[in-house]
């Protein structure tokens, strides 16, 4: 099999995946899009617009206590449950720390308040607990959607996670909160556990912490473990950029070292163009 031949199978491959990833893409932004104007229409009926962040996160909680109409739990898989389609119509699911706080994430940042996953791990580096944490301006604060509470501190101000990791705090906050498993502290926390992802996991968090050690901070990182029409555009959107710079690389490749000189797409839409308009006239 000649160079070129193999050139030619290798283009039309390409061409294929970027296509695929093209439409794909195109699918997966209509899929965020209706996605975030079905969060706006619920956020706009619960969270107050000109409230300050705290009044914002009560309302959320509020709501989430009384619990939606519908209160049979949807007889789906795992994957669903996590849909806001799902999450935010059944008050079963409220009553799940990782569907709740799934809920509340993304009602909140539909709202105009920046939320984000906190996990509560155990010694072991399991999950134990899923809470939140919300930006007021100046700090993160923990917001725990599952039980509707925000941890305050003697002096009634809201406590972030470096508070409530200190024991003392911890306990005096969760001794009033009704069956509160002490299990649920905050020695231990994570914004997203790679080490789930198999054999790339533990090397891709090593790889991020070294170039961006904030990166988990992110609120768009939650939104990509907590909402997959999210996590579909920005895949799909790596997927066609890939492809375009491979084909751009193969593109040079066959001009460089083959002779073979294929014709832009925009060179042939332009003389598409200039066909359809003698046609016309």
């Amino acid at each position: 099999m000649t160079g070129g031949k193999i050139f030619e199978g290798t283009w039309k491959v390409f061409s294929v995946l970027f296509a695929a990833s093209v439409v794909f893409f195109i699918v997966a932004a209509c899929w965020e899009y209706s996605t975030r104007r079905y969060l706006h229409g619920f956020s706009d009926a619960i969270v107050p617009a000109t409230a300050s962040p705290i009044e914002k996160a009560e309302a959320i909680l509020t709501w989430m206590e009384h619990g939606p109409a519908r209160r049979e739990a949807p007889q789906h898989g795992d994957d669903n449950i996590r849909e806001p389609e799902e999450s935010l119509n059944y008050a079963s699911l409220l009553r799940v720390c990782g569907s709740a706080t799934n809920a509340f994430v993304n009602l909140a940042n539909a709202g105009g308040l920046p939320a984000r996953r906190l996990l509560l791990m155990g010694d072991e580096r399991s999950t134990n607990h899923v809470v939140a944490e919300i930006w007021t301006g100046d700090r993160w604060i923990v917001v725990d959607p599952s039980f509707r509470f925000i941890p305050r501190g003697a002096d009634g101000q809201p406590l972030t996670r470096e508070e409530l990791s200190d024991p003392e705090v911890f306990e005096r906050v969760v001794q009033s909160v009704p069956h509160y498993d002490p299990r649920y502290n905050y020695e231990h926390t994570s914004h997203l556990r790679l080490a789930r992802v198999p054999i790339v996991g533990p090397i891709l968090r090593s790889a991020l912490e070294s170039i961006a050690p904030q990166w988990s901070d992110s609120i768009y990182i939650t939104l990509l473990a907590e909402r997959r029409s999210f996590a579909a555009v920005i895949i799909s959107g790596l997927l066609c950029l890939f492809f375009l710079v491979a084909r751009m690389i193969l593109r040079r490749i066959s001009e460089s070292r083959l002779g073979i000189h294929r014709i832009r797409f925009r060179e042939r839409l332009w003389r598409a163009c200039r066909t359809f308009l003698r046609e016309v006239n």
